[in-house]
């Protein structure tokens, strides 16, 4: 069964299906809903609009001496950007609004955009929470935060050999 099955109009013949006797159209409508969201997010990623999970696009590297993470926050400004760090925890919070009114002869134009935005992620251990410093640029927030000596000290370099 295609969504097309559900409309009448969108069916070649016009003809509702037969029904059977342990034919559930409330399952069947909800088992193809499923389907159609399950290829929708398989085909484009994991949505939850306006931005969601997958939509704000993030980056996370471990350098020699820190983590650096930057995330793409199109459309917010610096005061609407909130960036808190826990020993084992990164976290960051932002909100966009944007209302934009235009009246001119013959219209009336109004239109809002709003979005949030709501990241953890995870540091590994050795992360100096107190010394983190983040900026931001056209759209972009980086944060740097800066391992600690000891978790330097702990790297082994492996040789490797050939087999």
């Amino acid at each position: 069964m295609q969504i097309k099955d559900l409309i009448p109009w969108a069916r070649k013949d016009h003809a509702p299906e037969p029904k059977s006797e342990d034919h559930n159209p409330i399952a069947a409508l909800q088992h193809e809903m499923n389907r159609v969201f399950e290829g929708f997010q398989n085909r484009f990623g994991d949505f939850d609009w306006p931005w969601g999970h997958g939509e704000a696009k993030s980056d996370v590297v471990e350098t020699n001496d820190s983590i650096e993470v930057s995330i793409e926050l199109p459309g917010m400004d610096m005061k609407d950007i909130e960036v808190s760090v826990t020993e084992d925890m990164l976290t960051v919070k932002g909100e966009k609004r944007i209302e934009r009114q235009e009246e001119k002869k013959g219209y009336y134009l109004s239109e809002r955009s709003y979005g949030a935005i709501y990241r953890t992620i995870p540091l590994p251990p050795g992360v100096d929470g107190e010394k983190a410093d983040a900026s931001f640029r056209n759209g972009v927030l980086t944060i740097k935060l800066p391992q600690t000596p000891e978790a330097k000290a702990k790297v082994k370099q492996i040789e490797v050999k050939k087999a």
